[in-house]
């Protein structure tokens, strides 16, 4: 399967080997695209892109981007798009409802998402869905086995509105408890701040979905306390509680946990030990990227054919 795969060119977060991992099982021609040429998709096809050469075009851009270009990314053959913020759609926030709108416009293309119960609910709506989780850097992150002289803490951003639910939760758990709210640079700084962590604080509050510090924060060893995101999720993630994960669902519960876990060491290194066994078998970016490619073999919906009216109007240049 020849795959011609568009990622943007700068992004936050480094993807580099979730893209090794895709490029691994199948063969594909990478492409990184920049603000500019994100923001013409229809120009960067006419120049740059034979469409008949590949069995698969998976897009994995700017969803804000995206957006403004349906009618030109509808034309797109054999179309696969990798979304890890989908759950937007079902949160409160600039994006409800959008994703949908999107898909409705090109019902033929497969979506890969990362979240269980938001893939459910984009097939529920008819789409052409398919889960595939977020994962983490193995090359970057792992468990440096440090002293693990921080007990709690959270390393990452507060800043979006989508996380207002993770700040509130942060917030009114380091008013009783000695918490500590950090960032750090990405890679190696990080990875030896996560494996100084003994309990590690994930609230992906009202999210519906695992972010991928949860998989980080398991595979350098912490102790994971998770938001929990419910039974169809931890399912399908084999997330257990108080045996490879701690999941809690208000600031008592998680509290009375970590009673438990302060008074019981045996227990905590039993969790950490399978969390992280359970992220290194199944939530490297190089299984995620293997993932993907096998969502993508599958033959894609038919596309209906062309009225004669919107063909004339292709060929004359009418159509966007």
């Amino acid at each position: 399967m020849k795959v011609l795969f568009l990622v943007q060119k700068e992004q936050r977060a480094i993807l580099d080997r979730l893209y090794e991992g895709i490029s691994a099982s199948c063969q594909c021609d990478i492409r990184w695209l920049s603000d500019d040429e994100q923001d013409d998709l229809r120009g960067y096809f006419s120049r740059h892109v034979k469409v008949k050469e590949y069995d698969r075009i998976l897009f994995f851009l700017r969803f804000k981007k995206e957006i403004r270009q349906a009618r030109f990314i509808a034309q797109v053959p054999n179309l696969v798009i990798l979304e890890h913020d989908a759950y937007q759609n079902y949160i409160p926030c600039k994006y409800t409802g959008k994703f949908s709108a999107q898909y409705r416009r090109m019902p033929w293309a497969r979506v890969i998402t990362s979240g269980a119960v938001v893939t459910r609910r984009l097939v529920d709506e008819g789409f052409d869905a398919v889960f595939v989780p977020k994962g983490y850097d193995q090359a970057l992150l792992r468990n440096e086995n440090r002293e693990r002289d921080i007990e709690l803490a959270f390393v990452g951003s507060l800043r979006s509105v989508a996380y207002s639910g993770r700040k509130a939760m942060l917030d009114s758990l380091a008013a009783v408890e000695n918490l500590v709210i950090t960032r750090t640079k990405s890679g190696e700084e990080y990875s030896q701040t996560l494996s100084r962590i003994r309990f590690f604080v994930s609230a992906d509050v009202g999210m519906g979905e695992y972010m991928i510090k949860n998989f980080e924060a398991m595979a350098c060893g912490c102790v994971l306390f998770a938001y929990d995101q419910g039974e169809e999720e931890n399912r399908a993630l084999g997330f257990v509680d108080m045996d490879n994960i701690v999941l809690y669902s208000d600031l008592q519960q998680l509290r009375d946990k970590l009673a438990v876990l302060r008074a019981d060491s045996a227990l905590a290194e039993r969790i950490s030990r399978n969390g992280q066994q359970l992220a290194e078998q199944r939530f490297t970016f190089h299984a995620i990227g293997q993932s993907i490619v096998e969502a993508m073999r599958a033959p894609l919906r038919e596309r209906p054919a062309l009225s004669p009216w919107q063909r004339l109007c292709r060929a004359l240049g009418l159509s966007r």
